[in-house]
């Protein structure tokens, strides 16, 4: 259904997608993290960790903004807005 010009079906389904598609890569990190681990990377380590716990935070802001598509009140501040 459209609200102020927005299709909210198409745009649940998208940030769906996108939220997979971050689980794919965060699985793909973590398996890079150990295996620079292992061959005692540790920088390398550290920054593969890094990045998927960045990616973590982005996959809590999709949460977060589909929560609000959905109705659910939260104080996180994310707003969806028409560009």
């Amino acid at each position: 259904m459209c609200e102020q010009g927005v299709n909210v079906g198409q745009l649940k389904l998208a940030i769906g997608q996108s939220d997979d598609a971050i689980a794919v890569v965060q699985q793909w990190l973590e398996q890079l993290h150990h295996l620079a681990d292992h061959g005692k990377r540790t920088e390398v380590s550290a920054a593969l960790a890094q990045a998927g716990v960045l990616l973590g935070e982005a996959r809590g802001k999709l949460d977060a903004a589909m929560d609000d598509l959905e109705g659910h009140a939260h104080d996180h501040g994310t707003t969806v807005e028409l560009v």
